[in-house]
Order: structure tokens, then sequence, then C-alpha cells
């Protein structure tokens, strides 16, 4: 008799990284930004830009090194995060490059400034730092949960940054920027938000299940307990006296709405974003009536062609309420509106009427459909993640790059107060260009370790079948 033995390995089915179509996406999102380049300078000049070529060839390195990077030490993350932000940064360099050319926007620099310098180039530079600040967050952050080693040291940091700003002069009503002799100025409020989103990850981790007991129900809704209050009312302090001294709306409402959506998600007690959103209106409300930088905006967003004539705040949201109507369904055409009359802030926060004109209705829609992929891959990492430090992180990321949409668009459109904040990759702004890259990187770092498939167990006994030969 003679015996013959197969011996079969039983391992888990690798599943696919998705990085082939990740590349394909990311050539869309490079061809794109490229062709509405082209567009734009049919428009303005009947001929193609002369920069077109090398436009095209800068964001596409960009976006081929990024992806390589993916590709070599994050090859199971999300394919959609890496092409939706090349796009949307793609874009605005193309937007700004167009407000570059307006001879209004130019005379009227000259006259404040004494000289003119384009902000597109500017931009493509910015914006090649923060592909390389998304780089380095992917060679140096191997596992996402070494961030919560520095819960409390990032509560340092932040606060440190949301307080230097006070001792720099106010620029345009706010103090919200940090001036640099030779490097410009840097506005740290961009960075926070991440810093805060680790710190809020970290500490909810830890205390949610105190903050998610309840004393008593009300009317349907559990009430904390008195002593839990204390985070929260430590946020809202914190953000009304940021909205007080540094007169920065937009820093205060994403800040605090980071901490409630988190707060929320940690505890899930729909009584946090029930006084959440009490303790908002309260703080607005009691800032409002004393601060003369919060209340023109405040009376700009109420009627904005009552003060047209003698508010600089209701010119600008007035001449961006006659954008998005002038633009229509379908726009007036890329390099062919006349958003440039909003003056200095047009390719900062008002960037977006621009998009309104010149794209029309459907324009806006697509663009705010991109930004809403993006925070709708942000939550799904955050529900794929395995450990709950990385479902917070996810979920604040997402929240905060949601939080600052909205309060962009509202703004813009007259939906809400304008806050001066700007739009995640499209404005002109380093430090927002720069942040938002950081963003996408820790974002791309946890969907790959939620979607990395587990190591295969060890073969076991019952995996070796031994077949009995007889002659």
């Amino acid at each position: 008799m003679s015996v013959v033995t197969n011996t079969t390995t039983i391992g888990a089915i690798e599943a696919p990284s998705r990085r082939n179509t990740e590349l394909a996406l990311l050539i869309f999102a490079v061809a794109i930004p490229v062709f509405a380049y082209a567009n734009v300078g049919l428009a303005m000049t009947g001929s193609l830009p002369s920069g077109m070529l090398g436009y095209g060839l800068g964001l596409g390195l960009m976006a081929g090194v990024a992806h390589l990077v993916v590709r070599k030490f994050a090859r199971y993350a999300d394919p959609l995060l890496l092409p939706l932000a090349t796009l949307l940064n793609g874009l605005g360099i193309v937007l700004i490059w167009r407000l570059d050319q307006s001879p209004r926007l130019i005379s009227q620099a000259k006259g404040l400034y004494g000289s003119f310098s384009p902000s597109a180039p500017h931009q493509l530079m910015f914006s090649a730092l923060g592909v390389a600040l998304f780089v380095g967050v992917l060679l140096l952050i191997k596992d996402h949960r070494v961030l919560q080693r520095y819960t409390y040291i990032s509560m340092v940091v932040a606060m440190l940054l949301l307080i230097t700003p006070m001792f720099f002069p106010a620029k345009f009503g706010a103090r919200i920027w940090i001036t640099i002799p030779g490097l410009g100025s840097i506005q740290p409020g961009e960075f926070v938000k991440i810093i805060l989103a680790v710190f809020f990850a970290g500490y909810l981790m830890v205390k949610r299940d105190a903050l998610a007991l309840a004393s008593r129900r009300f009317m349907g809704i559990y009430l904390p307990r008195g002593r839990d209050l204390g985070p929260i009312l430590v946020v809202w302090a914190m953000s009304i006296l940021i909205l007080v001294f540094e007169t920065d709306l937009g820093t205060s409402l994403l800040f605090f709405g980071l901490f409630v959506i988190m707060l929320y998600v940690a505890t899930e007690r729909t009584s946090w974003i029930v006084f959440g959103l009490l303790m908002s209106a309260v703080g607005a409300v009691g800032v409002a009536s004393f601060e003369s930088h919060v209340q023109a905006r405040v009376t700009a967003w109420m009627d904005p062609f009552a003060c047209y004539k003698t508010s600089g705040a209701c010119e600008q949201i007035g001449n961006a309420i006659l954008s998005f109507g002038s633009g229509g369904t379908l726009g007036t055409g890329l390099g062919q509106g006349n958003s440039d009359l909003i003056g200095f802030a047009a390719n900062a926060d008002f960037i977006l009427s621009t998009v309104g004109e010149e794209l029309g209705l459907a324009g806006m829609m697509a663009l705010l459909l991109i930004y809403g992929l993006i925070v709708e891959r942000g939550v799904r990492t955050a529900l794929a993640a395995r450990d709950p430090f990385g479902k917070l992180l996810a979920i604040g990321l997402s929240g905060a790059f949601a939080l600052q949409v909205f309060v962009v668009a509202g703004g813009v459109m007259g939906l809400i107060p304008l806050t001066g904040m700007t739009m995640p990759f499209l404005a002109a702004g380093g430090s927002s260009v720069i942040a938002n890259w950081a963003l996408i990187g820790i974002l791309i770092r946890i969907s790959d370790t939620a979607r990395r498939p587990a190591p295969a167990p060890a073969p076991s006994p019952d995996a070796e079948m031994t077949q009995v030969v007889r002659p």
C-alpha cells in the first residue's frame, strides 16, 4: 500500500487595491482642468494660452508623484480621494489664473498696493508644497493610531496656533494671520482643524462612556449630567473668545461645530446636538450685539442691497448674488463673466461666484457634488475603520471639511453671514491648500488601514488532506 499526501494552504483572498482605477480617474482629473485652461484662453484672447503646456505638465507631475506614493505605501486606500482633490486643485488654479487676466483686478491691485502680482503661479507653488506634505504624511505615518499618543500635545499646539494671531495686526477686519518676514502670511486656523480633530478623537475615545450617560429624559431627549457639560462649555467659551478677540467668525464656527459633531458620533446622544445649536445661537447673538465687524457681516447678510453703496461687506455679497443670477443654468462660459467686479476677494472666498456665473447652476451643482463625494468617502472610511480612534478621526476630518465648505458656500450665496474662510482647494491661499492636502493624506492612510486585508491565519491540521491509494 502506498500513501500519497497532498497539502493545500488555506489563505485569505487578497482584496483588490483599486490603484489602476485611481490612475484612470487621475488622468481625467488632470485633463479636465487643462481643457478648462484652454477654454479660458480661447474665450479671453482667441488663442490657446502659452502656459497651458507647462500647467498641464506641472499638474500631471504632482498627480503622478502622489499616485506612485499611494501605490507603494497605501495600496489599499480609497481610490477616489486623490483624484477628487486633484480635480478641485486643478480647477482652482485655472479660475485664479482667469481672474489674474482681469484688467479690473490688475488696476485695483495697482491702486491698493502699487503693483500687481498674479496669484496663479503662487497657487501652483503652494499646491506642490501641499502634495509634498501629502507625501510626507504617507511616508511618516505608517499607522494612524500613532497619532493617539499626541492627544494632549495636539491640544496645546492647537491653542498656541489659535492664540498667536492675536499679537499680529488685523487684516480686512480679522486677526487670523501670522506674518513671517520674507515668507508672507500664514493662516494657522487651517492647520488647527486637523490638530483639533486629533485631540478630540483621542479625548472622546477615552471619555465617551462618561459623556454618553444621561441623568434624566426631557421631551424625548436625554439630558447630559451637569458635570459632563464641562467639555462642551469649555469649547464653547474658547470659540466665543476666538470670535471676540480675533473677530474670526469662520474659525469659531468650525471649531465648535467640529467638536459637537465628534461628540455626537462618540456618544450617539441627540441632546449634544441640541445643546450645541442652542449655545452657538446664544454666542453668535451675544457677540454680534457689540462687535462691529460681526455686525457689519450680519447686516450685509440680512439685506445686502440696503447698504450696497455705503458698506464694503454689502457691496461684495451684493455683487456675488448678482453674479449667481447672471450665470443662469449653464453659465456665461469660462472667461466671459464679470465676477471680478467683487474686487480683491474674487479669487479668495468669493471665487465660488465665478463658478456660479461662468459655469451656471449646472457647474455649481457639479462642484458641490465633488465636495460631497470627498465627504462621503471620508465618512465611508470612518465606517470601515476597525479602531475607535480611526473612526472618530476620520469622521472629524470629514466633518471639518464639510463644515468649511458649508460656511464658505453659505456665506457667498447669502444663506448665512459671511465668514471670510477659503473654499478648500479652490480659493487662493497657501495655508488652505497645504492643510487640505495633509487632511486628504490622513484620510488615505486611515482608509488604507481599514481596507487592508487581515493577515492569513497559520495553516491548521485540518488543512492537510491525506489520500490513501491501494494497489
